[in-house]
């Protein structure tokens, strides 16, 4: 039997996953083993951009990996209100996405299987597929980045709820007149733990003047303005007990929000990603605290392990991808049979 009318196997599938956020979209090409075998990436449009111009970058990342591999389907990670039926976003905060029919657009561009996903979603299906949930049969994610996002899976399926928008952890409100949220509401878990949140303080304590912000404003070059999330990760894994104090704070408001989703979850473990998540440690060890210190029932009951991420910035174009998977499958065992049928008719 020759390659052409050889059966697919698992390793033919390639799948391309796209992680969309707001200041990139990153695109690979992904093994059926969470693999990204080739990448690439180009800026994210602005906010006033016309929808159209955000699938010319996708379809034009798209196409440049397809040019290289043999892609059989593609997975988008969107950052954003996914509708249910994954064909539609029908919110996204950083682009001009409005009910915007995006797979059905892709679809008739790149003429490949298209599968859309909210991004939270689907790094929370790429850590129980192949990071740090395996094994765990009621698995929560939480996403911490600029806000939280986050998922939850129960037997291996995301619960994406009746319309399509579940997850939406940072808008818990767990501080009545707290913070404003850009969401319009106010003290929003993610106006205290969040990368956001982290860097409002620390620039808060900086501008202050007092000498235990030493450290943070010469690692920004003397401007409160300049100083970042991963510049206060950074000083406070050199030493510095004013940072380590700012990630213990956020820690502590992550560990509360999280005995909630306990309580209203029940899961085995609690897997926290995102940009702010890369402290470690640092964030984590006083995370454990407040949760263990806030959670319901505490001392009668079995507590979930609350654990880091392991995929950390390939975790959404992983799960994009391998959400994407079942369709290139299918894909692929059409073309081999219509290769079978061509191959066996006579001369």
């Amino acid at each position: 039997m020759t390659d052409l009318l050889r059966r697919p196997s698992r390793s033919d599938v390639l799948t391309v996953g796209v992680d969309i956020g707001g200041t990139k979209i990153a695109a690979g090409c992904v093994t059926a083993d969470g693999v990204v075998v080739d990448r690439t990436r180009r800026r994210t449009p602005d906010l006033s951009t016309a929808p159209s111009v955000v699938e010319d970058t996708i379809v034009d990342a798209v196409r440049e990996l397809a040019g290289r591999n043999r892609v059989l389907a593609v997975g988008i990670a969107a950052a954003g209100f996914v509708a249910a039926d994954r064909r539609t976003v029908l919110f996204a905060p950083h682009l001009s996405w409005r009910r915007e029919p995006l797979r059905d657009a892709l679809y008739g561009r790149l003429r490949l299987p298209v599968v859309v996903e909210n991004d939270a979603n689907a790094s929370a299906w790429a850590e129980w597929r192949f990071g740090a949930g395996r094994g765990e049969s009621h698995l929560v994610v939480v996403n911490l980045g600029t806000g939280i996002g986050g998922a939850v899976l129960v037997g291996g399926v995301v619960q994406r709820g009746r319309y399509g928008i579940a997850g939406e952890f940072g808008h818990m409100q767990v501080v009545a007149g707290g913070h404003r949220c850009e969401c319009g509401n106010r003290g929003c878990w993610e106006q205290y733990a969040s990368g956001n949140a982290l860097v409002r303080e620390a620039r808060a304590l900086a501008a202050s003047g007092s000498p235990t912000a030493h450290a943070l404003l010469r690692a920004a070059g003397g401007d409160p303005t300049a100083i970042t999330g991963p510049l206060v990760s950074e000083v406070a894994t050199a030493g510095d007990p004013a940072a380590a104090e700012l990630l213990a704070e956020v820690g502590e408001w992550l560990g509360v929000g999280i005995a909630n989703l306990v309580a209203a979850y029940d899961p085995g473990r609690v897997v926290v990603g995102g940009g702010v998540s890369e402290a470690g440690e640092l964030l984590l060890a006083p995370t454990r605290r407040a949760f263990s210190r806030s959670l319901t029932g505490r001392g009668f009951r079995p507590e979930a392990d609350v654990v880091a991420a392991r995929l950390g910035n390939d975790a959404g174009v992983v799960g994009a991808a391998d959400l994407a998977r079942p369709f290139a499958r299918r894909l692929a065992r059409a073309r081999y049979r219509r290769e079978q049928a061509r191959a066996a008719r006579p001369d």
